[in-house]
This record gives C-alpha cells, structure tokens and sequence, in this order.
C-alpha cells in the first residue's frame, strides 16, 4: 500500500501553479518535506523538516543537494542519487531508507516538472513516532524496579524464616515467597523479550533480520518442535492456572507444507497467538492449528481457532494496536502488557505476509496468518 506519500506527490505536481510559494501548506504536512531545483539548491522545507533535520539543515541549505546526498548516504543501502534518477526516470516516488539518529527512516524520492520545463526534486520522510517504544522503556524500567524491591524483600523474608527453624510453616511459607519471585522474573524476562522485538521493529531492524535468517520451514515438522519446547511456566503468565496447554492444542498441518520465513520469528508469532487463545478461554475447551496451501497465490495460511471468550466488536479495531487490551472482563482478569499482537503484526509483514482475525463474542476467536510458500527463489529472495 502506498501511503499518503503518494497523494501528497500528485498535489505537489502542481508547483507550477505556485503551490511551491506556500508555506502554510507544507507547514501543515506531517512528513518531512526538502524541495530541491534543477541548480540543485533547496528551495523549499516544512516545518517536519526543521524538527526532523536539526543543525543539518543548514548545511543543506548553503550546500544544497550535495549536503543532503552526505547526510543521508551515511550507512544507505542505495546512495541518493540513485534514487533521483530513478525517480526522474520513472516519474512516481521511489521508496528509499535514510538513517537520523541511528534509526532507519522511510523516505520517498519525487520528480516534479513545471510546464514551463523547470524540474524540482522532492524528499519527503516519515517522522518516526517512538511513543510506543517510550512508553514501553517505562514501563520496563518500573517492572525491574518492582522485581528489584520485590525480590530483595522476600529474600530478606526468607532468610529470616530460615533462621526462626519453625518446621512445616516455614516450607509453605518460602513456597509462597518462591512463587512470587518467579512470576516477577518471568514478567521481567517476558517484558525484555518483548523490548528487544520492539526496538527491531522501530528501527528496522526487524526485516534485516528477518532476510538474513529466511529459510525453508517445513510446517509440520517446525510445529512437533516447537510443541515440544512449550512449557507451562514459559508460554503462560505463572500466576494464571492454565494447566499443560499442550494438551489442549490439535494440529493439522499437511507435510508437504513448507513456508519462507525466519523460524524464530514464526515461533514467536505462534508463541503470542497460541499464549492469547488459552489465557482467555476455558481449561477444557481445544485449540486447533490448522494449516493450507493456496497455491495460486503461492502462499500459506495458518490459522490458530480457539473457543474462548472472544472478542467484542467495539474492541476490534484495537486488537493491533500497543498498549490496547480488550476492556472485557476475562481479559483484564489475565496479566498481560497489550504488546505481543502489534508485534506480531509487524513481524508477520516483513516476512511479506499478512495477519487477520474473526470473532464473536462467547464463541471464540480465528486468528489467521499468511505468509509466502518456500519455492525454489525463496533463497534468492
């Protein structure tokens, strides 16, 4: 899908008209925008622009596009005026990445032609919004904070028990003590998890990664795996009563199935999905995957089918979302920080797959992945 990039070009197409005089406009766009002219001199920035290129954008200013070319080659995949000439070449934007403060950052490369012949080259680039990230790095660093008190208190609390030698009461009571601990390591351990994938997603660095480890995954044998190394404690919050959950998961996933995909990824995704349906459904409902080829798009769906609790029309629209747990009541009765769905979702799309889900309320919840079939390109690709 190509955003509003697109459109924003098509209107730009018009500084002939003398669009390009009006500040007001391009001040009231969210991307940044640098405006350069055939003598390659910037003509024209928004107020994104400023926010976003700092100090740099008055060396752009004396250096014109020469200055910019530095800036944004430095660790480039495709030097910039590459880009500009494809861009001129194919007249439509051309997608291209620049790095700012060590992130990697969306950006499109437009050719603009004025009637009269006068040919101006637009950049515009994507603000990058860390407040997901922020408020997770809040959020994690109040965890470890209660994790640090917590634990220091009821290992003092141990070691006093220790000594009072009081027998039977004092095993139930270390046991009590013991648990707490564990289910504040195993958010703390969860959280860091979660950080890391966040911190790949917002930089980008998560589709690097993701080709640099596709592979052939054989779906059925990569599931038996994967079954294997769930544990009760690991894939579910301890403080929740979910017994073996394996034994609630049935799987029917036909041999021949193969995707091209990262296999750590696919076992996070599958991880999050399958840690969803048991929390917020009864002990003894299934949980079945189920896994088909559609050949003429030459991809794989895998779908995740629970009879839980469902969810709500009024929260569908927040199911992606960070940070936006369902209100419902089942929901919020089981711990959970609201992130792993919004990652999920941005992991399955750099593996060029696409992630949706269909519920009703007090039947239960299909949650379906598609990702490309292995072929035998998929390791060129």
């Amino acid at each position: 899908m190509i955003p509003c990039t697109f459109v924003l070009w098509s209107k730009l197409s018009v500084i002939a008209d003398g669009l390009l005089n009006s500040q007001l406009i391009l001040d009231g766009l969210s991307q940044a925008v640098l405006i350069f002219d055939a003598n390659n001199r910037l003509v024209a920035e928004n107020a994104a622009a400023r926010a976003l290129m700092g100090s740099d954008l008055k060396l752009i200013r004396m250096e014109g596009w020469t200055a910019a070319a530095v800036l944004f080659n430095s660790r480039a995949v495709e030097m910039v005026d590459s880009v500009r000439n494809r861009a001129i070449e194919a007249r439509y934007p051309v997608r291209f990445y620049i790095y700012r403060a060590g992130e990697r950052v969306p950006a499109w490369m437009s050719a603009l032609r004025q009637e009269d012949g006068q040919r101006y080259t637009m950049i515009t680039i994507d603000v990058p919004d860390w407040t997901a990230l922020t408020d997770l790095v809040a959020r994690y660093l109040s965890e470890v904070r209660e994790a640090v008190t917590s634990t220091r208190g009821h290992t003092e609390l141990i070691d006093q028990i220790a000594l009072a030698k009081e027998g039977e009461a004092v095993s139930r009571r270390l046991g009590g003590f013991t648990r707490i601990i564990l289910i504040h390591m195993h958010r703390l351990g969860r959280l860091t998890q979660l950080m890391d994938r966040m911190e790949k997603v917002k930089t980008g660095g998560v589709r690097e990664l993701i080709a640099k480890t596709r592979q052939r995954v054989v779906l059925r044998d990569f599931f038996e795996d994967f079954l294997e190394s769930l544990d009760e404690d690991t894939l579910v919050d301890p403080e929740s009563d979910a017994g073996d959950p394996r034994k609630r998961i049935r799987a029917v996933i036909p041999g021949r199935i193969a995707v091209a995909a990262s296999q750590q990824h696919v076992a996070y995704i599958l991880r999050d999905i399958l840690r969803n349906a048991i929390m917020y459904s009864m002990k003894a409902t299934p949980i079945k995957v189920i896994a088909y080829a559609h050949p003429k798009e030459n991809t794989v769906e895998i779908d995740i089918i629970d009879e839980g609790y469902g969810i709500r029309t009024s929260e569908c629209e927040r199911i992606f979302q960070p940070y936006a747990r369902s209100r419902q009541p089942q929901v919020m009765g089981e711990f959970g920080y609201g992130m792993s769905l919004y990652l999920c979702k941005h992991e399955v799309e750099a593996m060029n797959g696409r992630i949706w889900f269909e519920s009703e309320e007090g039947v239960g919840t299909t949650m379906s992945i598609k990702l490309p079939a292995w072929t035998e390109d998929s390791s060129s690709g």
